[in-house]
This record gives C-alpha cells, structure tokens and sequence, in this order.
C-alpha cells in the first residue's frame, strides 16, 4: 500500500509542473487589448500605461466627429455630451474599427466618467463587434465621480461576454498598480 501510494506521488509531482506551464502558456498566448476613449488625454494616458505594463495591444475609440471644449461643457444643457447623456439611445459614430476583434479574449474598455456612467461612445463601440466569450473589463477616469452602472450597462451591450463590474482610476495611477489590478484576467 505504501509503495502504490508512493507511486501516486510520485506521478503527481510530474504532473504538477506540466499543469502549470500549460496554465502559464495559455496565459501568455492570450490575446489583449487596451481599447480607450478620451475626451481630454486623461484616459488615454491610463490606457497606455495598462497597456504597455501588460504587453495588450491599444486601440483609440475615435469619435467620428472629434467633441470641441464647448461640446464637453457639462454646464451647458444644449452642448453635444449632455445632449448625448440625456438621450440612452444615443449612438456617437466611430472614426475606425478594431482590426480583429475574434482574436481578442480579453478586452479593457477605458472611458472618462460622464454623468455617473459610460459615455455613449462606449455603447457604441460595444454593440460594433460581437464580444461572446470574452471578458471585458471597464475601467474609467474621475476626479471623484464613481462608476454607477457602467459594468451593468455594457453587459446588457456584449450579453455573450462576460463584463466586470470594473474600476475607476485617478489620472496619476502607476503603471505598477494598473499591472496588479490587470493580473486577475491574465
């Protein structure tokens, strides 16, 4: 009994480490990307330090028609962002397309916070391309202003992905930090 039980070990101290390379290799033929939009460079320097600190690829969410300081004045009611806040159906154009989409698994989508949600432009880009089977992780830029529903909202946009509730970052964030928060979907 004690030789067949030795034997079991034995075989599963070889097997261990072959798991674990294979886990390893799966991990690091995963495809990523950093896809972001920005309306002031804020964001766009959050995506670029997660990108480069995981090695995904990065894509700029271009609005069709780029939003001038006026169309960003929150306090006025009649420029395009509130206009486009107020009306959920609303749908800015994209400039350009991810070139392949299928051969991302995972995907970080990056946004400014605007009006406690996602702006429309992310509902765009998330009901462009078909997200099932992928994850996608939110992740957003605020001076204070929290999430809400973002998550929620774009999972109802990608229903065959699997969407986390994601996070929000201060502009200042370390690419040492962005590296660790990442790591769980890696």
């Amino acid at each position: 009994m004690k030789k067949i039980l030795s034997l079991i070990l034995v075989g599963l101290a070889f097997l261990t480490p072959n798991k674990v390379q294979a886990e390893e290799s799966d991990m690091a033929n995963k495809k990523v990307l950093v896809a972001y939009f920005s309306a002031t460079g804020t964001t766009a320097g959050v995506a670029e330090r997660l990108a480069t600190s995981i090695g995904a690829d990065l894509f700029e969410i271009k609005p069709q028609q780029p939003y001038s300081d006026a169309d960003l004045d929150w306090r006025d009611k009649q420029s395009r962002s509130s206009v486009e806040m107020n009306d959920l159906a609303s749908r800015p154009e994209i400039a350009s397309k991810v070139e392949d989409m299928g051969k991302y698994q995972v995907v970080f989508v990056g946004f400014p916070i605007w009006w406690y949600r996602e702006p429309s432009i992310i509902d765009t880009f998330m009901e462009a391309y078909d997200f099932s089977g992928k994850t996608v992780i939110p992740f957003a830029t605020s001076g204070g202003s929290p999430m809400g529903n973002s998550g929620a909202n774009m999972q109802k946009l990608a229903p065959g992905a699997k969407v986390d509730s994601g996070k929000r970052f201060s502009a200042g964030v370390s690419a040492e930090e962005l590296k660790e928060w990442a790591a769980k979907w890696l």
